[in-house]
């Protein structure tokens, strides 16, 4: 008689999108009944996203190979996936290769109607200095980069949890080499977006991972780290996917002029709110 042969590889891979964090998400396997279970624990505190792509050897797994599997936040011992015998009593075998990032990376809806925050003080007025898909750093991307000056202040655009927090970095050039030395706060929505705020100073979160952040709340201050030219905040609102692109979304702004307004670039707009 053969006995059935397991033979595990786990090989992981992480998304280029946010190399800067090691994510807190641990994939392993347990064997129940015969049958090998994938789990995932999730001590993050937003969903996870992954995908597999298996290697079977008289081997069926209830996840096909390259469906992306969503881990709800905070989660313990998700199954993944249930890799079963096919033949009994015959050698079998399975590998597996993992992509995962931070998010939900199948949402598509999202709350298009949404009013921001402008991100800075009241009575102040900023000038949009490069907008959307601008010529330096925003080709084919919804962004803003208001033109804060180093330790000026920064306040949530919108409500939500910060989930990502860096600012350690002291560095910053106008190369895409120099993205990775970014100090950035990323904020959770309730709609599953993320906004990015962008190029804070040295020490320059005022919040940290886990918090419950209000609309207009006080969270940092403005910098010019990593790929940066000068002085600024870089703000974005987006959807993450799997393979590390984004999608940026367009948003709109209550300003001293409008409760509603898409910002533009070379123009300035006052909060008087």
């Amino acid at each position: 008689m053969i006995r059935p042969i397991f033979i595990v590889f786990f090989l992981f891979f992480s998304s280029f999108a946010f190399s800067q964090n090691k994510w807190n998400i641990r994939f392993y396997n347990e064997t129940v009944n015969r049958n090998i279970i994938i789990f995932a624990d999730n001590d993050e505190e937003m969903p996870m996203s992954a995908k597999f792509d298996f290697k079977l050897s008289n081997m069926t797994s209830s996840l096909p190979s390259n469906q992306i599997v969503v881990i709800p936040a905070k989660a313990k011992k998700f199954e993944i996936a249930k890799i079963t015998v096919i033949k009994q009593n015959a050698a079998n075998s399975f590998s597996y290769t993992n992509t995962f990032n931070f998010g939900n990376a199948l949402q598509k809806d999202y709350d298009k109607d949404y009013i921001y925050d402008l991100p800075f003080e009241k009575g102040k007025t900023q000038l949009i200095y490069q907008g959307y898909n601008g010529k330096f750093s925003h080709q084919n991307a919804n962004a803003l980069d208001f033109n804060l000056k180093t330790g000026e202040k920064i306040f949530a655009a919108r409500e939500g949890k910060v989930v990502a927090v860096v600012e350690n970095n002291t560095q910053s050039c106008a190369n895409i080499s120099c993205a990775k030395f970014n100090n950035k706060i990323v904020v959770m929505h309730p709609d599953g977006t993320f906004a990015d705020y962008v190029h804070l100073k040295l020490n320059g979160a005022e919040v940290k991972i886990g918090d419950e952040v209000k609309k207009g709340q006080f969270i940092g201050y403005s910098g010019n780290t990593g790929f940066s030219n000068g002085p600024h905040l870089h703000f974005a609102v987006f959807l993450n996917r799997i393979d590390g692109k984004r999608d940026y979304l367009p948003t709109k702004f209550k300003t001293s002029e409008s409760d509603s307004l898409l910002l533009e670039e070379g123009k300035s707009y006052t909060k008087n709110y």
